[in-house]
């Protein structure tokens, strides 16, 4: 049962007490329908279809999330994934390439989550069209990836965008520019599910619309919709009536997520009765990513464990890189068919996410989610590929952006390679402070970006700024304090120092 209902029953008599629960469960989707149905007597037309099945999807939702009983997994039941269930990428790609890859490749469509906001790095619209490398943004750098598969190939890989209400407006007038490329893009929308009060549990928007003081009133529910979205846009047909098979899904910030013709190989290898509906592609966990979903086996499935399922007591263990070595890249490769017959026969089974989050007025919301991975355990013969680190190459922050901007990657056809010049194959660590959060302030404080090369570690604080060609090697501390300002001159090779601030510069 939900802690939301287990709350509002206290001091009710045990014997009575599952009777009580089950009334005020029902109680609950009853107003919530009566507010669903109201809400949607404001919108028309195609609106209102859409609306209508996105407010089925998140009906589905509630009841699930007034069912559930506290963390939605039994430590004891919880074992380590079979050794044949984590592929080696190793194995897979000692098996070579066929010569007709043409043909697999055009059993492929790309799918890439497109649905976030610039927000948190403090820009304006989709994060999709930051600028990342050499003026191009991830929507460039992935078209043109795409394109030059179907250049190489003479294929016709399509790229598919699952946007959502925050995104999609913007998306689509950028899209006019990529008319002449030889890539078909198409686009659907994730649904549109209403924020609850905490407290009532009932939606706070009073309408349908998007703007004014509804702004903050509708959420996209998690990525995890897109098996739902998708389905009901009518893409997953038409995309399979076109010969696709599989899609390869990946988050849009992700730059080391590129079709990988050795993964789509062993998928299309597998005799029929055996094919692999669902691989997500894990690799092996840092200090870094102990937060990380990974892969475990549970009453005889594969199943993705996230850090919320986890009970308090076990978080420690979760996080532990002995333990559970390898986590979720969010790369996934998923039958089509297999979507298809899973959301018609309704059995789409993904743990639902509670994400608390307080409203500019001070409102007190929840927002119920799934994630995409969480559907793995409904598929056959489901399988997890240990990929090399090079293919999670996030950029959720400007610490990430500096790397991918640095020379230490080279850019080719859209794919970002790192540096042979680099003796060793892992990324230095960055930590840039607040001062360099937001895009446009991180970019006027390097006059250009260092030579990162031979760096290992760099913490930057405070109000600080680079000049022309500085390098940096080995570990690298520059902390301004409140009211300095570290202005590194240009040409500065800073080797294993720690810049503090009075510009004393010591070894480190």
């Amino acid at each position: 049962m939900s802690f939301y209902v287990e709350g509002l029953s206290r001091g009710v008599p045990n014997g009575k007490m599952a009777q009580f629960q089950e009334v005020m469960r029902q109680q609950l989707e009853t107003s919530m329908d009566r507010e669903l149905e109201k809400l949607l007597s404001t919108s028309k037309g195609a609106e209102a279809e859409v609306s209508k099945k996105d407010f089925e999807g998140f009906k589905d939702l509630f009841h699930r999330f007034l069912q559930v009983k506290g963390p939605s997994v039994d430590w004891a039941k919880i074992n380590r994934p079979p050794e044949d269930s984590i592929l080696p990428y190793d194995r897979i790609k000692a098996s070579g390439l066929p010569d007709n890859m043409a043909d697999s490749l055009n059993k492929l469509a790309v799918v890439k989550l497109n649905g976030g906001l610039g927000t948190s790095m403090g820009c304006k619209g989709p994060k999709s069209l930051i600028s990342v490398r050499n003026e191009n943004t991830f929507l460039d750098l992935t078209v043109q990836q795409i394109e030059h598969l179907n250049k190489t190939y003479n294929t016709s890989v399509p790229l598919v965008l699952m946007n959502s209400f925050n995104t999609d407006e913007d998306t689509k007038k950028i899209l006019q520019k990529y008319t002449h490329h030889r890539v078909k893009i198409h686009t659907f929308n994730q649904s549109r599910y209403p924020r609850i009060n905490k407290e009532s549990l009932l939606p706070v928007a009073n309408d349908m619309g998007v703007t004014g003081e509804n702004a903050d009133v509708w959420y996209p529910p998690g990525h995890g919709n897109i098996y739902a979205s998708f389905y009901n846009s009518g893409l997953l047909d038409q995309l399979i009536a076109e010969g696709k098979e599989y899609i390869f899904v990946s988050n849009i910030d992700n730059l080391g997520a590129t079709v990988d013709l050795h993964i789509l190989h062993h998928l299309l290898s597998q005799p029929n009765g055996k094919r692999c509906e669902f691989v997500m592609e894990v690799t092996d966990k840092t200090r870094a990513d102990v937060k990380g979903g990974t892969l475990i086996q549970y009453e005889g499935k594969l199943r993705l464990l996230e850090i919320a399922q986890v009970p308090k007591a076990h978080v420690d263990e979760f996080k532990s890189v002995t333990k559970f070595k390898i986590f979720n890249t969010n790369n996934l490769w998923i039958s089509l068919r297999a979507i298809k017959r899973l959301q018609e026969q309704n059995t789409m089974n993904m743990e639902v996410i509670v994400n608390p989050k307080t409203l500019d007025g001070g409102l007190n919301v929840i927002q119920l989610e799934t994630a995409v991975g969480a559907a793995i355990k409904s598929f056959d013969n489901a399988q997890g590929i240990n990929v090399p680190r090079s293919r999670f190459l996030p950029v959720k922050t400007t610490s990430d952006l500096l790397l991918v901007m640095s020379n230490l990657y080279s850019l080719q056809a859209g794919s970002l390679t790192m540096s042979q010049k680099r003796e060793f194959p892992t990324t230095p660590h960055v930590k840039l402070g607040s001062s360099f959060t937001k895009v446009q302030e991180y970019l006027t404080r390097f006059e250009s970006i260092p030579d990162m090369l031979e760096l290992d570690h760099l913490t930057v604080s405070g109000d600080v700024t680079f000049g022309k060609n500085v390098s940096l090697k080995g570990t690298v501390i520059i902390i301004a304090n409140h009211g300095d300002r570290i202005d590194i001159p240009a040409g500065a090779m800073l080797e294993n120092k720690i810049v503090s601030g009075n510009l004393r510069i010591l070894d480190h």
